[in-house]
């Protein structure tokens, strides 16, 4: 199985499995397959039948076409960028095998790179407005000509080291594998409930964006490997950095310093 080495900001190599290429298609089509079902859905229950399209061509309701694209096109359009963005870089599909969207840095991909991934997804787009124009049978010749183009996809991910798609390549991201739901927990957030709580290393607002990022990466790999080796020579790192000094285990150490974060930076 390949896999993702990725040089952190404290010289930390990171391992991600990338996600293999039958595991994407089949989340492709798992994601293709509900835009389908809910494009018939959607159909019957607006218009309380699947395949009267073909005599719009002849006299078009404005109304009607109006109807199909937002409740129809619109939501298929931006399914799989704002499922990307609320699930923490997976689609349906994804989630139900097991991969998801990183950045290339090793931490959560941004708004504006899932977006890059999602405006080259453009040869999809003339399918989910094509078919308010045309019959069930178009549908499927749409399908096909989806298909056609993909091969482009195919190519592009077999032949990239990191089996990367064009999207990816533009937005500097990776589809990886794993193996834990995902959750809050997957993230640099981290609830603060206390009301009194205190800081004790206000320092960690040094940091950058990616230097967060790498803590929780290298605090959730420990966790799952039973190993916090990283998580030493992070914590060493990180006190060299912010001329810091504690006699905490480094696991509780880089807690907290992702705790003093989410608070300071929540009251920014």
């Amino acid at each position: 199985m390949a896999l993702l080495k990725i040089d952190t900001a404290f010289n930390i190599d990171l391992e991600f499995e990338i996600a293999e290429f039958h595991k994407r298609l089949l989340a492709y089509m798992i994601d293709y397959t509900l835009l389908i079902i809910y494009l018939f859905m959607m159909k019957y229950l607006l218009h309380g039948e699947t395949d009267s399209y073909s005599s719009l061509v002849l006299g078009m309701d404005e109304g009607r076409i109006a109807t199909d694209i937002l409740a129809i096109s619109v939501p298929m359009l931006f399914y799989s960028l704002l499922t990307e963005v609320f699930m923490n870089g997976q689609t349906v599909g994804k989630k139900i095998l097991g991969i998801r969207v990183i950045s290339l840095d090793g931490g959560e991909a941004t708004l504006g790179q899932y977006i890059y991934r999602w405006i080259v997804k453009f040869f999809e787009w003339p399918f989910l407005f094509g078919f308010i124009f045309l019959s069930t049978p178009t549908i499927i010749v749409y399908t096909f000509i989806t298909a056609i183009c993909g091969i482009a996809v195919v190519v592009t991910i077999a032949v990239t080291e990191k089996n990367q798609r064009i999207g990816d390549i533009i937005a500097g991201t990776v589809v990886v594998n794993t193996k834990t739901k995902m959750s809050l927990d997957d993230t640099i957030f981290m609830q603060v409930a206390e009301t009194n709580y205190q800081v004790i290393f206000p320092e960690v607002m040094r940091l950058s964006d990616r230097d967060i990022n790498t803590i929780k990466s290298v605090l959730t790999q420990a966790s799952k490997r039973n190993n916090f080796d990283m998580c030493n020579r992070v914590a060493d790192k990180v006190k060299e950095v912010l001329k810091i000094k504690s006699d905490m285990y480094a696991d509780q150490f880089l807690e907290k310093l992702l705790e003093d974060y989410n608070y300071l930076a929540t009251r920014e």
